[in-house]
């Protein structure tokens, strides 16, 4: 996604072995009581905005510097981020300032209006990112120490990339946070061994990939990391998918958004039994880890998918495994993972 600034930072050389988890027992430390469902969007919008702040910080750098290709650029001007596939971030939304005002009473607000105005000047992060860090039982204090906290992590840089901090960081924290809300975690989040076992069996090098039920997007980040690590190019794939939680979509498209990968998720959150967002799709590969024995789900009789015949209603495995047969939806591959909920 981002090119960033090659800085010299002591930041980088944090990320070593068990660092995520270090970070981890600090961040939760300043959790408190408050709810680890709720916890999860204050820190990893955080750290959403902790990485592109870094990125744009980087080519900012370069642009200030002006030599070779960046003779006479404004470093202000944000088509110069866009033309490299970065985020433009406006001043008051840039991490040194939210850092510098972190000890102060109005950070929330500070945070909130930061997060309007990313929105604002990059229309693809348009209505997924928090903006409730001003809301009276968020206690400010603490909001502020953990920015401080994550402001000691470098992210976006060059040398921060290179060690894939930020896909560390962040996975480790869904991780965290899937397992300390218990069972409700497996609504957002799949085991990091699990997903990448089903990408492997699949080996989807080139085509469509489909998940209508995505979560927080684990399966189509394996699948770009799957892609690199055999040759590919990102982009050889091209990813689909739909969930049906609002907060846990916005979820899935800071983590496909950070890490530069493009994805059609439909225009919201939809239920895939009640709404398909993609009647049309011809995937190539069918990647999903649904809620299997789900007896609240919602039939369609008339759904295209019912090439079997009706499913019963009692019971969405019958309709899970009709919805992704790949006479249904693949033209080739499918792989189911039951989600127990």
């Amino acid at each position: 996604m981002a090119r960033s600034r090659s800085t010299k930072s002591s930041n980088s050389s944090s990320a070593n072995i068990g660092f995520e988890a270090k970070l981890w027992l600090a961040a939760d430390k300043l959790r408190s009581n408050m709810d680890a469902a709720e916890y999860k969007h204050v820190v990893l919008g955080l750290i959403f905005l902790k990485y592109i702040s870094d990125s744009f910080e980087e080519h900012h750098a370069k642009l200030l510097g002006g030599r070779g290709e960046y003779a006479g650029a404004s470093p202000e001007d944000p088509d110069e981020y866009r033309a490299e596939n970065i985020f433009w971030v406006p001043p008051a939304a840039r991490w040194s300032y939210l850092q510098n005002s972190a000890k102060q009473p109005t950070i929330g607000k500070i945070v909130d209006d930061a997060m309007v105005a990313i929105e604002r000047d990059n229309p693809r992060l348009k209505g997924i990112l928090p903006k409730d860090y001003a809301r009276p039982a968020l206690d400010k204090n603490r909001l502020g120490e953990l920015i401080d906290l994550i402001g000691t992590i470098g992210m976006g840089d060059k040398a921060s990339r290179s060690k894939d901090v930020l896909g560390r960081v962040y996975e480790y924290f869904l991780s965290q946070f899937a397992s300390a809300e218990g069972k409700k975690g497996g609504q957002f989040y799949t085991p990091q061994s699990v997903v990448r076992l089903l990408v492997e069996m699949l080996a989807p090098y080139k085509g469509r990939i489909y998940d209508p039920c995505c979560g927080s997007g684990g399966m189509f980040v394996q699948s770009e990391k799957f892609v690199e690590a055999h040759g590919g190019r990102l982009g050889d794939i091209s990813i689909y998918g739909q969930e049906s939680n609002a907060t846990t979509r916005r979820l899935a498209m800071m983590n496909l958004a950070i890490r530069g990968i493009e994805a059609d998720l439909g225009e919201e959150q939809a239920d895939t039994f009640r709404r398909d967002l993609h009647p049309d799709l011809r995937a190539d590969f069918v990647l999903a880890n649904p809620p299997f024995n789900d007896s609240d789900w919602f039939r369609k009789d008339d759904d295209a998918r019912w090439q079997f015949g009706l499913p019963p209603r009692g019971n969405a495995n019958f309709a899970l495994g009709a919805a992704l047969h790949p006479s249904s939806r693949a033209h080739r591959h499918g792989r189911l993972r039951p989600r127990q909920w």
